[in-house]
């Protein structure tokens, strides 16, 4: 049975017109859901830096490494071992992609596993939480911390003398993308590591293979390693980087496309195999 409201004689719910008033209960739902994800963002943000040890060494790591490529290459020359750059040329946006790779991917893999083995995301998920809301929020604070280490890098190089980028448009694309796609790859990584003790020597053994066919080290002018390479997710990144830096700009749709495929197959690893308790012994 219906209920009139006594003041307007009308149903209550229903406007003037006597049309029905539409529903609130989504709006208000996706309301309190953004809410509990500026809120999730938050806590990522303070539980990162109120560690400050790790953070500490999670920006001082590339600037480190950009310093010491500085002092190796500073006034270097353009050549054809750096694919007619210089080294620094080379050297700044390759140094900024594996950045993006240690944020976004073996931080990740292993603070889940972490958190996981601890009990962590077993607590988290009896809350009211929504899965999405916890893994957003992830998402955003890698984009974040993956955007101050870039320019960290960039502000360096350019103390260096390398010129900024020509394409900043591509290349905030480019971050965000490899943000994304690797942080799906960490999630699944995560899920398949059987205990948070592993989690670093998997994610090493994984890592290190892809960074050093990508030329992350250095150049690499085979073309069998090359080619293997280009269908890995770390080359297309530093592709796309050295693209949007000093090969004139624009976006790299191949190289990104890559980088989404290789999101998507996370992805969908994670959502098959992610695991909340940890692994009974």
């Amino acid at each position: 049975m219906s209920t009139v409201d006594p003041t307007t004689e009308r149903p209550a719910g229903a406007h003037a017109d006597g049309s029905a008033a539409a529903p609130e209960r989504p709006r208000r739902r996706l309301g309190g859901e953004l809410r509990l994800l500026a809120h999730q963002i938050r806590f990522e943000q303070l539980s990162f830096w109120r560690n400050p040890q790790a953070a500490f060494f999670t920006f001082v790591f590339p600037v480190v490494i950009i310093v010491i490529f500085g002092a190796l290459f500073q006034g270097g020359q353009e050549s054809d071992f750096f694919f007619g750059m210089s080294g620094m040329q080379y050297y700044t946006p390759v140094i900024a992609a594996l950045s993006v790779l240690g944020a976004c991917f073996s931080q990740l893999a292993i603070i889940l596993s972490m958190r996981r083995q601890n009990g962590i995301l077993k607590r988290l998920r009896a809350t009211p939480l929504p899965a999405w809301v916890y893994f957003s929020g992830t998402l955003a604070h890698c984009v974040m911390v993956s955007f101050v280490l870039v320019a960290l890098v960039i502000g360096v190089g350019w103390l260096y003398g390398v010129p900024l980028p020509v394409d900043w448009p591509a290349l905030v694309a480019c971050v965000v993308l490899a943000a994304a796609c690797f942080c799906a790859l960490g999630v699944a990584i995560a899920s398949l590591v059987s205990n948070s003790e592993a989690a670093p020597a998997i994610v090493q053994f994984i890592q290190f293979p892809l960074v050093f066919l990508s030329g992350s080290y250095f150049p690499i002018h085979s073309d069998l390693l090359n080619t293997i390479a280009t269908v890995l997710p770390v080359r297309p990144l530093n592709e796309a980087m050295l693209t949007a830096f000093a090969r004139g700009g624009g976006v790299e749709w191949q190289q990104l496309g890559i980088l989404l495929a290789w999101g998507v197959l996370g992805t969908v690893i994670a959502v098959r195999r992610f695991r909340w308790d940890p692994k009974p012994e």
